[in-house]
């Protein structure tokens, strides 16, 4: 049986907060530019959920042991696209920016127009619609 608890936020540790702003900016997230300065930022994503970035300096400042994946992406979050063309748009929009295409959008078994990049920090962004 899955734990009781409700999830209420996905956060990023990011070594360059204005790179991964500016990232999450591109695939659409109305973020401002003044976040870019700050050490955590939180983005609603409406539905009880919240996007989180925190630097990475802040964390390991304040004492803690966390230790940044090194392997890998630490995490894939995925999106919605809204369409098959607009999957298609995005990423070539953003591989045309500099951001590393993982797998280039196709049709998927599973029935979804697939595609994945990497974020500055590595995580693994899909990027995907319903066929």
């Amino acid at each position: 049986m899955p734990p009781r608890y409700s999830m209420t936020a996905v956060e990023f540790v990011v070594a360059d907060m204005a790179a991964s702003l500016a990232f999450y900016r591109q695939i659409g997230f109305d973020i401002p530019a003044e976040a870019d300065t700050e050490e955590s930022v939180h983005y609603d994503l409406g539905n009880g959920v919240e996007l989180v970035w925190d630097d990475l300096a802040m964390i390991q400042g304040d004492g803690s042991s966390y230790i940044p994946a090194t392997n890998g992406p630490a995490m894939t979050v995925a999106f919605d696209c809204g369409s098959p063309a607009e999957v298609d748009r995005i990423y070539a929009e953003l591989v045309a920016s500099g951001v590393k295409g993982s797998v280039a959008p196709y049709d998927a078994p599973w029935g979804r127009r697939f595609s994945l990049v990497l974020d500055p920090d590595g995580n693994g962004v899909a990027l995907y619609a319903e066929l």
